[in-house]
């Protein structure tokens, strides 16, 4: 089902291992800024400023439909929804790397007899 185990390989699985880790950690990441956007504009608005540009006068000078907010809250739920799935799929990704780096490490601990 898999190739002969090579020595050679064995370093650069576990490097690509470490490449998807530094990734999943960049995912977190970006799902935390995502979720922390709301909050930063609203903390910007009640200190007087302008919501990082949602309302240029300020807010009592600010004309916004009434749809806006569903259309920015769908925008974000859509796209931590989506990193949340890569983040699923990348850790699938690693885990699988992960049980193949073990097998070929146990495989030549044992060595042929």
């Amino acid at each position: 089902m898999y190739k002969e185990w090579n020595q050679e390989a064995v370093p650069s699985r576990s490097m690509s291992v470490i490449w998807l880790r530094i990734i999943v950690g960049v995912l977190l990441i970006a799902v935390v800024a995502v979720s922390v956007v709301p909050l930063l504009v609203l903390l910007d608005l009640a200190r007087g400023g302008d919501g990082y540009g949602m309302c240029p006068s300020g807010l009592q000078a600010c004309d916004i439909p009434y749809t806006a907010w569903l259309e920015l809250a769908t925008g974000l739920v859509l796209v931590i929804f989506g990193l949340i799935a890569l983040l699923r799929l990348t850790m699938r990704v690693v885990r699988r790397e992960e049980r193949r780096l073990q097998e070929k490490q146990q495989i030549g601990a044992s060595g042929p007899v």
